[in-house]
């Protein structure tokens, strides 16, 4: 080892050892406040008990299940001489739709028979032709043009009665007008 070596090893270890702080007044601090201050926890708080809750709604419905839907039955006043609609047949998948929910979108034939195309709101494209049943208030096609589509629909008068009432389904045009 060379005398620069050694010389440097010398400083090093001359100023480590000068490094070591000095704490004892830290140390004397740390104590006197152990010594003189008193910790100070506040007592629990003392509970009262309740008087138990005694639970009287078994027969009611439990607030976590979803209510049942009731329904009143349709009461239907005939009179007479009076337009009304067959309640009794089996509805058509298109009468599940309001006329403003389905888009006409085309028509085509087939063997001679025409028929319409609707697209509805949830994306479901039909087929149906003159006759066919649509809409909520019991509309049938009466005629099916190229750019629309003729429903006569039924409905009520508030007097339990029907009334008809011809609507047209319009095709859009390509830009949405």
């Amino acid at each position: 080892m060379s005398k620069l070596h050694a010389l440097i090893l010398l400083v090093a270890v001359g100023l480590a050892s000068g490094c070591t702080p000095d704490t004892s007044d830290l140390q004397s601090y740390v104590a006197n406040v152990k010594a003189t201050t008193q910790p100070s926890v506040e007592p629990y708080p003392t509970f009262v008990s309740q008087p138990a809750f005694s639970y009287s709604a078994q027969d009611l419905r439990s607030p976590f299940e979803r209510p049942k839907e009731k329904t009143r039955p349709t009461i239907v006043a005939k009179q007479v001489d009076c337009d009304q609609p067959d309640f009794q047949r089996n509805k058509e998948p298109l009468e599940q739709y309001g006329i403003d929910a389905l888009r006409y979108s085309g028509k085509f034939d087939i063997n001679g028979a025409t028929y319409a195309l609707f697209r509805t709101n949830d994306g479901l494209l039909h087929r149906a032709s003159i006759g066919s049943r649509l809409g909520l208030f019991y509309g049938t096609i009466k005629a099916i043009k190229a750019k629309s589509v003729i429903v006569e629909e039924m409905k009520p008068d508030g007097a339990g009665c029907w009334q008809r009432e011809e609507n047209t389904i319009a095709m859009l045009s390509a830009a949405g007008e």
